[in-house]
């Protein structure tokens, strides 16, 4: 069964992230808070670790996980092109509910799944998910739950419905219900490009409109 460590006391915290790094840096599985809901995390960079994350929500590789990241930064590292818009959700968004498909770098060693040579990027607004974000590095993260079950909101939730699939879960206190709005920018570079909204969620279409203003079209 996984351990659960209560974060919000500095010992509860300290330990808890000491132990999901090291269950993650063994390619083990950790649940973490984010700003949406509970998210189960693994080292993006190990292949064993990405599988068993997406059978533990009773899927395969043929649905990716989105990746999270510590800061703004990253999306240069992990993105092989940027484009204006991008650069704008991120700026304005990030750190918060708002994930963006992009071209994956080509020269990452990953494996998470079946992405067509895109990652789906998110930096969330949540201090313990950062926190772990900056000592382990990206992390495949999907929300705390088997495939058709509602996600996570609460660390409790998360412990019933993933069993032992998971070694460590950081308890934040409740999340909330709704998910990050989920855009594709994939095809920005291309003629007649537009952004894409693949999922709603917290941000609004309108507010994304607005964002990208002059920059570029969201797509109806």
């Amino acid at each position: 069964m996984a351990e659960i460590f209560d974060t919000s006391s500095t010992a509860g915290l300290l330990d808890g992230l000491r132990a999901a790094r090291a269950a993650i840096g063994q390619g083990r599985l950790a649940v973490i808070p984010t700003d949406t809901v509970y998210g189960i995390a693994a080292d993006a960079f190990t292949p064993s670790a990405v599988a068993a994350l997406v059978a533990a929500k009773g899927r395969t590789l043929a649905s990716p996980p989105p990746v999270l990241i510590p800061e703004v930064a990253t999306l240069d590292a992990l993105a092989e092109t940027v484009h204006e818009a991008v650069r704008a959700l991120a700026t304005a968004c990030w750190p918060g509910p708002l994930t963006i498909i992009v071209p994956a770098r080509s020269s990452l060693d990953w494996e998470l799944g079946e992405t067509r040579g895109t990652v789906a990027l998110r930096m969330p607004d949540d201090p313990v998910a950062l926190q772990l974000l900056k000592d382990s590095g990206p992390l495949a993260v999907s929300s705390a739950n088997r495939t058709g079950e509602p996600a996570a909101q609460t660390a409790g939730e998360a412990a019933e419905a993933l069993g032992d699939a998971v070694d460590v879960i950081l308890d934040a206190g409740p999340r909330g219900s709704q998910a990050s709005t989920i855009v594709d920018a994939t095809s920005l570079d291309r003629p007649e490009g537009r952004l894409r909204v693949v999922r709603a969620g917290l941000v609004s279409r309108q507010r994304l409109v607005e964002l990208v203003a002059g920059i570029a079209e969201v797509a109806p």
